[in-house]
């Protein structure tokens, strides 16, 4: 079969090589692959990778070989899955705790989107507990994880906040949700805020601290600005009982099986209660490109490739 690798030799250190076909664990289905996702973290590091390292986290597709244990789902059942790395595979091997099955009303590309950027939200929001009213601020909101972070915390009954790099994007993040938005780092004019969601680090994550409510949690899951942050430490502990959370999706997923959260989300979009952004659609064989454009932020929604 055919897989994405890292080769150093290229030009954006990706290609498609011949490699054997996974083997499968008791508890693992054979899922023929038809759609993937890019998302910043696997590409970051593919550019620093060795050589031969398999890059992927989100796909789709159907069960080629159920798990031997019986776990899981049939033959031929559409799924959405996770991997800690090697998704971008005509075949993958994917621990049955980690597939979600998909209605026919849910096509593959869409469902693609959601294992890392939708748990992301998912989780991410419910470190703020009940959010039925609560003041919520997302930073980055027009990534992968903030789009989908500002539709899921206003179904919950909170008053969102996008803060966001340009203006043009005021409707775009609106149409998602969005009671209010804030372009650019200075973050006092809705706060103080009872959850905060943030993916920047540096100044940013700077402001969000100084502008968190009391009791409130401000969780820091990346730093596409700046991983240096200086903060006022008065004005944090001043507020009361605030907390910084430092997430890592895969820490997460050790406490609830990513099946979990896939099929809520999966739900949602079968509902037309979720919708991702998708903003590139291609071949996978264009895997190298779309990545670098990813990496230079030519688009704000998420990158779907389609193996056949």
């Amino acid at each position: 079969m055919r897989a994405v690798a890292v080769d150093p030799s290229v030009s954006g250190r990706l290609i498609l090589q011949e490699v054997d076909r996974p083997s499968l664990l008791p508890s693992e289905a054979l899922i023929k692959v038809a759609a993937i996702s890019l998302n910043r973290g696997e590409v970051r590091r593919a550019q620093t990778a060795a050589a031969g390292w398999r890059p992927g986290w989100d796909l789709a597709g159907t069960i080629e070989t159920p798990a031997a244990d019986g776990s899981g789902f049939p033959v031929g059942t559409r799924v959405v899955g996770f991997v800690p790395s090697g998704a971008w595979a005509e075949y993958v091997a994917v621990p049955t705790d980690a597939i979600a099955s998909l209605p026919d009303s849910v096509s593959f590309a869409d469902a693609a989107t959601l294992p890392v950027a939708g748990l992301t939200a998912l989780h991410g929001l419910a470190k703020g507990g009940l959010l039925l009213g609560k003041s919520v601020l997302i930073t980055g909101a027009s990534g992968g994880v903030g789009y989908f972070a500002v539709q899921l915390a206003r179904q919950a009954g909170a008053i969102v906040t996008a803060q966001l790099r340009r203006s043009d994007w005021i409707n775009f993040i609106k149409e998602a949700g969005a009671h209010q938005t804030i372009v650019g780092e200075s973050l006092g004019e809705f706060s103080p805020y009872d959850v905060i969601l943030d993916s920047t680090g540096g100044t940013l994550l700077s402001n969000a601290i100084s502008a968190i409510a009391k009791d409130g949690i401000c969780v820091t899951y990346g730093t596409t600005a700046d991983g240096t942050v200086t903060f006022d430490a008065k004005s944090f502990y001043g507020a009361g009982g605030a907390s910084l959370y430092g997430f890592i999706l895969f820490h997460e997923l050790k406490r609830e099986p990513a099946a979990i959260g896939l099929a809520k989300l999966v739900r949602l979009l079968a509902d037309q209660r979720l919708k991702p952004h998708i903003d590139r659609t291609a071949s996978w064989t264009e895997i190298a490109s779309v990545a670098q454009q990813l990496s230079d932020r030519q688009f704000i929604g998420k990158a779907v490739l389609h193996l056949n």
